[in-house]
Order: C-alpha cells, then sequence, then structure tokens
C-alpha cells in the first residue's frame, strides 16, 4: 500500500524533470574535466542522447535506475501499487532504450550508459566514464 494519496504521488511524479537533471550535470561536468567538448541533446538522433561527442561518434545516456529498470540495482524496484501499469510503462522505456541503441549503432555511433547509480559516487563515475570512453576508442 502506498503511503501517500493518490494526488500526491501524482504531484511528486510530476516533479520529476527528463533533462538537465543532477546526474546529467554531473556526467557532464567530469567530462569536461576529462577534456572532452560534447553537444546536448541532439534531435537530429535517434532518442535525443543526454551528451553527443561529435568527434568521437559516441552518445551518451544517463539513466536513471527505476526508469529505465537497471538490472540488479537497489534504486529499481517495482512499485507495489499498480504493479502492472508500471510494469509496462518501464518495460515501454527499456523496448525504447533498445530501439534507440540500435539506430544509433546502425549510423555508425557507439552508445554509452551511465547510470544514475554510476554517479553518485565521484570516484565511480570518473572510472566509469574513462573505462567506457576509452573502450568506445578501440571498439
Amino acid at each position: 500500500m502506498d503511503k501517500l494519496t493518490v494526488e500526491r504521488r501524482s504531484w511528486n511524479m510530476g516533479r520529476i524533470k527528463g533533462r538537465d537533471t543532477e546526474p546529467e550535470r554531473r556526467v557532464r561536468s567530469w567530462l569536461h574535466r576529462l577534456g572532452y567538448r560534447f553537444s546536448l541533446k541532439r534531435k537530429d538522433l535517434p532518442g535525443y542522447p543526454d551528451v553527443v561527442l561529435s568527434k568521437h561518434k559516441v552518445a551518451v545516456f544517463v539513466h536513471g535506475c527505476f526508469w529505465h529498470r537497471h538490472m540488479n540495482c537497489r534504486n529499481a524496484v517495482l512499485p507495489k501499487t499498480r504493479p502492472n501499469f508500471w510494469l509496462t510503462k518501464l518495460n515501454g522505456n527499456v523496448e525504447r532504450d533498445q530501439r534507440n541503441e540500435i539506430g544509433l549503432r546502425h549510423l555508425g555511433w557507439k552508445v554509452l550508459t551511465i547510470w544514475e547509480c554510476e554517479v553518485q559516487d565521484e570516484v565511480k563515475l570518473w572510472r566509469a566514464l574513462r573505462s567506457k570512453l576509452s573502450e568506445s576508442h578501440h571498439a
């Protein structure tokens, strides 16, 4: 049973931003510190990647663990209220993410996904970015 009223839960969910989130800002900050130059939300690319490193043909998505169903993550718990609704909605997000990634790869782009839980720890984030970007340069 939800501890919040339907109205309050709706209000809370409506306040969640879809762009320029704290995790996105942290990823951009670290990319900048690592010397990368980038653009944001390129509308001409599938899925409107959060960060685009055009010079390297790398599209970066910063995904919320809950909204994009990060496997085996403690933040990706299915809500107990209206589980069928949430399962349909969240699985739809995952399917759309997969379609966007396939579309980008067909266009010759490398795709990096940074998860919200990776952004919480600055050292983990730095290591993840360096590791994932060095892999993408050699792929």
